[in-house]
């Protein structure tokens, strides 16, 4: 009996219609690629975050192979002459030997932490435009949680990450994490026993949490988390833009399936080699400068990364109020670290997460959304994003006041009094502009609707007065004024944008100099068409 000939292009039907009817996946694969996807770059920030949590787990991987968390002393003999014969920890050894003896070692260190940065600058920007775009809405709040939540996970891995080569840096950041805990009143110093198994800086069992916790229980969480995001992001319709055929019940865009899949994969080795040209080419946390950590050898600029200067600005603004409790007879001491450290981040948690409860408590608005919120158009969150904001940069620059001091010949007191001083003014002030410029570029969209594009014509009236000729958008009534309603979509303030006139001459690509290239009779009659309104 003859066999069928093998045919290649029947292939891959036929392995997908085996998988099929073992695995019944045709029809939620189905769904999942005619998901729409809108093409805003907006949108893109998210994927940013995913891209560079991948590549983490990457580099990390690798890294894990040759790294040894453990606190027990050596000598080191690698090749790095200028710490040889040096006693450090097998941590702080095994990181120098990543760097100089294992082949490729240090440019995947450098895209590790380059990866950590960019995961979590993606993170802020990403829920930056969820806030201000109101992207929390019902009912998407669940959403918005687990990405609050995933800022601060990567907080804490970020934490454990750059603790763990037991450099002289990282040192300093686990004896300020020691004395975070021991501020803690009633249970600090159990906290503290318990964490670093006894005095600062303790054994291998701090390495040991954190080795853990960095490499398999935060990531898993994170992991989870970032699965949960996604598949409430395929469970709900995706938010979009206001604009033109965009409604609550429809998405314009592109479908997972080619469209989206074939830009997010290009998207993916864009920020991998973007990310791989950083690790090549620019130094970070050059761990064999700082040397290992002494807990008796501080060194000044000590600054740790940029998602965690926040609190450290916090820290060192912080007036030196200490206070004393008594409880069940016994008397107790709150240092002044406790309110910035663990009172004010166990605030901003809390206010994170239950925000959208809040606005749909004080806005009075429960409806279901889809379609997104330009800024201006909710000067009130605009406002309070905008202080959230400057309450941020405050205390990010006061957690490098000490270098701004020393590079700027300015006084240390000085930068830190300016920063009381601007934590408790320049967040209120924040709100009043932002929300007085969200008032007055929505108060202009409206006038662009009633009275049309402004030409940059005057006009001269018979009684002398002069005016500027507008535009309008639709046909105007006796007064010369339009009835379109506001609808929280991009207003044209411009003649080309309503393809009145050609487009602008640019100077940057285009030479300003260049003269207009001739153009074709029918295209000036169209355009003269147009310009009349006679189209």
């Amino acid at each position: 009996m003859k066999r069928p000939k093998f045919d290649p292009k029947q292939a891959p039907g036929a392995v997908a219609d085996w998988a099929d009817q073992r695995l019944a996946g045709a029809s939620p694969l189905r769904k999942l690629f005619n998901k729409v996807f809108p093409d805003h770059w907006s949108f893109m920030l998210g994927e940013i975050a995913l891209y560079s949590f991948i590549i983490l787990l990457l580099t990390g991987t690798f890294l894990a192979f040759f790294f040894t968390p453990s606190s027990a002393e050596v000598v080191y003999n690698g090749s790095y002459v200028p710490l040889r014969g040096i006693s450090m920890s097998q941590a702080y050894a095994s990181a120098l030997n990543i760097s100089f003896d294992v082949r490729g070692g240090l440019v995947l260190r450098q895209i590790h932490h380059w990866s950590a940065l960019l995961f979590m600058a993606a993170i802020v920007v990403h829920m930056l435009r969820t806030f201000f775009t109101g992207a929390f809405r019902r009912p998407r709040e669940l959403n918005w949680m687990v990405g609050f939540l995933l800022f601060w996970l990567g907080f804490l891995e970020g934490f454990a990450g750059y603790s763990l080569p037991d450099d002289a840096l990282s040192g300093t950041g686990l004896r300020i994490a020691d004395a975070i805990m021991l501020s803690i009143p009633v249970i600090g110093t159990w906290v503290s026993f318990a964490i670093f198994g006894g005095e600062f800086p303790g054994g291998d069992r701090i390495f040991s949490l954190l080795y853990i916790g960095h490499v398999f229980l935060i990531p898993g969480i994170i992991l989870a988390l970032i699965a949960l995001h996604l598949a409430l992001l395929v469970k709900q319709k995706h938010t979009q833009w206001p604009g033109p055929g965009r409604t609550e019940h429809n998405v314009v865009g592109h479908r997972m399936f080619p469209g989206f899949a074939a830009k997010g994969g290009g998207f993916f080795m864009i920020v991998f080699g973007v990310l791989a040209l950083f690790g090549g080419l620019i130094q970070i946390n050059p761990i064999w400068l700082f040397g290992p950590y002494k807990a008796a050898v501080v060194s000044s600029a000590s600054q740790p990364d940029w998602y965690v200067m926040f609190l450290d600005g916090s820290t060192r603004l912080m007036p030196p109020w200490e206070i004393r409790i008594h409880l069940f007879n016994h008397g107790y001491t709150v240092p002044p670290i406790f309110w910035p450290t663990v009172v004010l981040p166990g605030i901003l948690v809390g206010l994170g997460l239950l925000y959208p409860f809040l606005e749909q408590r004080f806005m009075r608005d429960r409806a279901h959304h889809n379609l997104l919120q330009r800024p201006r158009d909710v000067p009130t969150r605009t406002g309070l994003g905008a202080m959230a904001v400057t309450f941020f940069v405050v205390l990010t620059l006061s957690g490098g006041n000490d270098v701004i001091a020393d590079k700027f010949d300015i006084s240390l007191n000085a930068m830190t009094w300016a920063g009381r001083i601007g934590i408790l003014i320049l967040p209120p002030l924040a709100y009043y502009l932002a929300h007085r410029i969200a008032l007055g570029l929505q108060q202009h969209d409206r006038e662009v609707l009633a009275h049309g594009v402004e030409t940059g014509i005057i006009k001269r009236l018979p009684n002398g007065a002069f005016v500027e000729v507008h535009q309008p958008l639709a046909a105007p009534d006796e007064h010369g004024h339009t009835e379109l309603p506001y609808r929280g979509w991009v207003v044209p303030k411009k003649m080309n944008r309503i393809g009145a006139i050609g487009p602008a001459v640019k100077g940057f690509f285009v030479a300003v100099e260049k003269p207009e290239e001739p153009r074709e009779v029918e295209a000036e009659e169209q355009r003269e068409e147009l310009t009349s309104g006679r189209r």
